[in-house]
């Protein structure tokens, strides 16, 4: 597994960015009405290029195709797994031969409304007892994102069960520098 992390969002020019993606990823990054998603999409295709290309030694800008609720997978090489994420702080890509799941996001401000919709009566204990909630929650909410990019089941899942039954996964979370961005990964115990 590679993981690429960009978290200098505006560290790149923008329009010279978006001629190195595909057609179809620009029109995607384009969609976005403000600059900072077309940067944090165009972000983490970036990677997904510099990975393909240092690893697999792929030059071309390869095109997605879709599951049923949005999982990309590559159209010319269904064997390569990855998976995309992004948020104010960070965009993130991983890289692997089997089926991968990655969420980052950054820590925000706790919401108990939010955490009693997602969360199950165990995980609400557990960011209850948490010295920072903020973490907790942000930690628990990558994972969920992460199992269901995963399985390309997309929130449509009971968010509440997600975690109930995670022996069959890997699943690690880890925090950026500063503490400004949490990210998890899940993929099947190989």
């Amino acid at each position: 597994m590679r993981i690429l992390i960009n978290d200098d969002l505006y560290g790149f020019d923008l329009p010279e960015a978006l001629s190195l993606l595909s057609e179809q990823r620009r029109q995607q990054a384009l969609r976005y009405r403000h600059e900072f998603g077309q940067r944090a999409c165009a972000a983490a295709y970036l990677l997904l290029l510099k990975a393909l290309r240092e690893d697999y030694g792929i030059t071309d800008a390869p095109a997605f195709k879709y599951g049923e609720h949005g999982k990309p997978t590559l159209t010319e090489y269904p064997e390569i797994h990855f998976n995309l994420s992004h948020c104010r702080e960070a965009a993130i890509c991983v890289i692997d031969n089997y089926p991968i799941g990655v969420d980052i996001e950054n820590i925000r401000p706790y919401k108990e409304s939010l955490a009693r919709y997602t969360m199950n009566d165990e995980e609400l204990a557990t960011i209850q007892s948490a010295k920072n909630k903020d973490l907790a929650f942000t930690r628990l909410w990558t994972q969920k994102e992460a199992i269901v990019k995963l399985s390309g089941s997309g929130i449509t899942t009971n968010l509440k069960e997600v975690l109930r039954d995670c022996s069959a996964l890997e699943l690690s979370t880890h925090k950026g520098p500063n503490d400004r961005y949490i990210y998890s990964i899940a993929q099947p115990r190989t």
